[in-house]
Parts: structure tokens; C-alpha cells; sequence
């Protein structure tokens, strides 16, 4: 199956300074896949190189031809003085009123369009920027640490919102995220950047990855929460994949 985009051996450098090395990966259409590191580890830029924000220094990108991606970003800054609704916020980016309308019903949040942009709460912003990415009808959804300045109850809605839109919309997902432990429930790949990828597989495999473990500092016993795969395909190689798309993961109540 040819994948939604793919990197191949992608490098970005900022002056002397190689935020990206070796850098390759391949998302396909329904398969969420995360993106976790530390600050600093080249998350954000990776993001950018995908979605055609930044030039590679060396390296490419491949898109399936005419991929449609929603992008959200880490935040918005939204002028206090400006009077802008949620649905004129909507409406650049295109769309009739049904069309917008369905699209702040896809992320729940259909009450939201006659209110001011600068005075919804975090959570309630998320989702208007969300809205605005799923009006596109995207091939692909990129979230920049979407689920920041969340607490940890409105990560966990949003992402089930996310597992929700990727069956719904048929899209493929790809997040960066700060936050280990809901991530590992939300994702069906994830992958350990550190400027180059130090490891990849389902969470359960990346859980038990010694270069993940040394990279967050967890020890044998850290305090990561680990998720178990019902339909777990794996075998301890890092690439694998059920065939319908669709892994579940359960909390297993013991400590990584």
C-alpha cells in the first residue's frame, strides 16, 4: 500500500546545528502514529519538513498525489480585540454554512459558532482549530502538541476524539506529543525522536525500548503506564500492523 507521505533520510540543519539526522518514516491512510521526544529534539521541525513548512537540507518527502492535510498547530494567538467568531474563523478556510456547521459537529462542538474566538477556553479553542482542519476533509491530520495547557481528563477526551475523526473521516493521524501516557493509549505506532530516530513500534514495543527508557529517564521500574494490544501483530520487530488498522489498547494497571 503506498503511504499517505513518507520522509527518506531527511536532515534540517540551523546554521552549523543538525536538528535532523538520517530522519525516515512512512504513515498510511487510518494508522495513527505519535511522535515523542524531549524538548529540543527536532518534534516540531519534523512537523514542518512534513507538511512542506521547511526545506529539508538534504533528503526528501513524498506525498500521495493531491494529499489533503489538516493542520493544528501548538497554539493560536488570537488578537483580544478582534471580533471573530468561531464560524468566520471557520469560514477561511473555506466551506459553505452546512459544511461548517458538520465540521464543529465532527469535533462535538456544534454550540461553539456564534462565539467569540478570544473568549473560548483552552479546551474550547482546541477544538474550533480542529474544526477548521476537518473542514478540509483531510487525507491526513498533523496535531502539533495539540493537547497543550490541557489538563490530563481533556487530553484523554481529546484524543478518543481524534481515534473517533480517524474512523470517521478514514484520515491518517500524526501527533507530537508531551504527554507519554496518553499517548501510549491513543496511538497505533509510535516513534522516539531524539534528532534521529532512536526507536519505533507500537507502544508496547517502544515502552520497552532501552533507547526510549534511557531517553525519558525511566529505569526498570519507571513510572510509565503501559497499554497492552489485544490484537497485538507484533512479534518484537518495531514495524508491524493489524490489517484492519484498528489496534486497542488497555490500560494494564502495572508500572513500565
Amino acid at each position: 500500500m503506498r503511504p499517505l507521505i513518507a520522509a527518506e533520510a531527511v536532515e534540517v540543519r540551523f546554521g552549523a546545528e543538525a536538528v535532523l539526522r538520517d530522519v525516515s518514516l512512512k504513515l498510511q491512510a487510518g494508522e495513527i502514529v505519535t511522535v515523542v521526544g524531549p524538548n529540543g529534539s527536532g518534534k516540531s521541525t519534523l512537523l514542518r519538513v512534513l507538511i512542506g513548512a521547511v526545506r529539508p537540507d538534504a533528503g526528501r518527502v513524498v506525498r500521495a498525489p493531491g494529499l489533503r492535510v489538516g493542520y493544528v498547530p501548538q497554539r493560536l494567538a488570537v488578537d483580544r480585540t478582534l471580533p471573530l467568531t468561531v464560524d468566520g474563523f471557520l469560514r477561511l478556510a473555506g466551506g459553505g454554512r452546512a459544511e461548517r456547521a458538520a465540521a464543529l459537529e465532527h469535533v462535538g462542538a456544534r454550540e461553539l459558532g456564534g462565539r467569540q474566538l478570544a473568549a473560548l477556553s483552552g479546551g474550547q479553542l482546541q477544538r474550533a482549530m480542529l474544526a477548521q482542519a476537518v473542514l478540509r476533509r483531510p487525507d491526513l491530520l498533523v496535531l502539533d502538541e495539540a493537547t497543550q495547557g490541557l489538563d490530563q481528563a481533556g487530553e484523554a477526551r481529546f484524543y478518543r476524539l481524534i481515534e473517533q475523526l480517524r474512523q470517521e473521516l478514514g484520515c491518517g493521524v500524526l501527533m507530537v506529543s508531551h504527554d507519554l501516557h496518553v499517548v501510549m493509549a491513543a496511538s497505533d505506532r509510535v516513534i522516539c525522536l531524539n534528532g534521529h530516530v532512536c526507536c519505533e513500534g507500537t507502544p508496547t514495543v517502544v515502552s520497552a525500548a532501552p533507547a526510549y527508557r534511557a531517553l525519558f529517564g525511566f529505569g526498570t521500574h519507571g513510572a510509565l503506564a503501559l497499554y497492552r494490544h489485544d490484537h497485538d501483530h507484533e512479534h518484537g520487530h518495531g514495524h508491524g500492523h493489524d490489517g484492519d488498522g484498528h489496534h486497542h489498547q488497555t490500560p494494564t494497571g502495572e508500572a513500565g
